[in-house]
């Protein structure tokens, strides 16, 4: 599933092809995706250009002069532009065609991405409850360590919710977990504010590390064949369980957190 890095690095990845591009068409093939594609709102924006692509948490977001179209990539999606026509293939669902021939393109096999329209008269409800970015100056120490007081949940958990902190998703957890030194079983409610600081350093570093390791290695976004290749991470823990630990050689111990895996080690992390 794309995370935070994957989705930033969408975003640096086609922004340079689109951003001050007029859009000519909206062609919607499969306009049954995790929510109906707004199909009149995009035949409503040909003709405008797109300002600037942002992100928000998981959510790009294409800003026109009249609205945002917001996208997910869900748990399979991926955009790409072309910059000369190709037949769609089968899990091709919206193309947006710009009026100098680059074509936006979403793939998205298992139809969990979106595509929806947010008309700026106030905040989409998917974005009105989200929290901070995790690489904002608002993501501190001191803002995690208030955020989880007197709080029973495991802090796993408390940094994977969305309305805590945006795009931690759980390959990123497990690691800066890790990093930090801290059992992703502890509650969160039992943390210092000095460890809480540290988590979060650990945290900004993790995803930056990733991002930018994404934007050096991730196949080229303009292409004609398959869909662009994500950087394969180098991992400390995640999908290791029952491997040494690189830091003691105790063997990780992997468990069930929320219905996903958690791997970590029980004599490094406390």
């Amino acid at each position: 599933m794309p995370e935070l890095p994957e989705v930033e690095t969408t975003r640096r990845g086609i922004e340079p092809h689109i951003k001050g591009q007029r859009i000519a068409e909206c062609y919607v093939r499969q306009p049954s995706l995790r929510w109906p594609v707004p199909v009149s709102a995009l035949e409503a924006i040909k003709g405008e250009p797109i300002e600037r692509v942002e992100r928000r948490g998981k959510y790009l977001q294409l800003v026109t002069p009249v609205g945002v179209v917001l996208v997910h990539l869900g748990m399979s999606g991926s955009l790409r532009v072309l910059t000369e026509p190709l037949a769609a293939g089968k899990h091709d669902h919206v193309d947006i065609c710009m009026e100098n021939g680059a074509i936006l393109r979403l793939n998205d096999p298992r139809r969990f991405g979106s595509v929806l329209w947010d008309d700026l008269t106030k905040l989409h409800p998917l974005l009105a409850d989200l929290g901070p970015e995790p690489l904002s100056d608002d993501f501190s120490g001191d803002y995690l360590y208030r955020s989880a007081a007197k709080r029973r949940v495991a802090i796993k958990q408390h940094i994977m919710n969305s309305q805590v902190v945006v795009g931690v998703g759980n390959i990123y957890a497990n690691e800066a977990l890790f990093r930090a030194g801290i059992d992703p079983r502890r509650q969160a409610g039992r943390i210092s504010h000095e460890r809480m600081t540290s988590l979060v350093a650990e945290i900004k570093q993790v995803l930056a590390a990733a991002i930018e390791q994404g934007g050096t290695t991730l196949r080229d976004f303009v292409n004609s064949e398959g869909k662009p290749g994500y950087f394969k991470q180098s991992l400390n823990v995640y999908g290791r369980g029952g491997q040494p630990c690189v830091t003691c050689g105790t063997a990780l111990s992997e468990i069930r957190q929320g219905q996903r895996a958690t791997v970590f080690c029980a004599d490094c992390q406390r």
